[in-house]
């Protein structure tokens, strides 16, 4: 490719719109680093909010994706395609670093969510006795309930007459730290 024609590709249109995306992407991201870093933002979310699909409209997943835009068509020139003929790897590589950054951003936000089991999940569970547990309320006996997919031993409290150990159960309230449990046969 001759200097004139090189010089007449990149002053198209186009090649200035993979420019300006990939400065002003660039800057974008570069400015939540910085802000993320010194404490300005704070990136936290909501645990109900993590069960949602991908966060595609955030400006983190937007930047990215504009930046990666301008990147790839700059990168699809500089191997010798016309600028119309790199448009299409820009929009990949784009699209590509849109879906990734959300990918990435909320597995990170998963990682900082609290998951700490509750205890007022086990509710409706079914278990069964390991200590026997004095009726009327009288007393703590314990139990194995599965919570979260393992089994937990948990203090157990019930209404009705005594549950001698190994029997059958299901959790029906909390009160604190421990489970209210009732006799699978009277589960009320």
């Amino acid at each position: 490719m001759r200097a004139d024609q090189a010089r007449d590709i990149s002053d198209t249109p186009v090649t200035t719109l993979f420019y300006i995306a990939a400065g002003l992407g660039g800057l974008i991201l570069v400015l939540q680093v910085a802000s993320s870093l010194l404490g300005i933002v704070d990136h936290s979310v909501a645990d109900g909010q993590l069960e949602e699909g991908l966060d595609l409209l955030s400006v983190r997943a937007l930047s990215a994706g504009l930046a990666f835009l301008g990147i790839g068509g700059l990168a699809g020139i500089w191997i010798g395609l016309h600028p119309i003929l790199a448009l299409p790897i820009g929009i990949v590589a784009g699209g590509a670093a849109l879906i990734a950054t959300a990918k990435v951003t909320r597995a990170i936000l998963r990682l900082e969510s609290d998951r700490t089991p509750a205890i007022e999940e086990t509710i409706g569970e079914k278990g069964t006795v390991y200590l026997t547990i004095p009726g009327g309320e009288s007393g703590l006996g314990k139990v194995h309930v599965p919570l979260r997919g393992r089994l937990v031993e948990l203090a157990a409290i019930t209404k009705s007459d005594t549950i001698p150990t190994g029997a059958a159960i299901e959790v029906v309230d909390t009160v604190g730290e421990t489970v209210v449990v009732a006799p699978l046969t009277f589960v009320e």
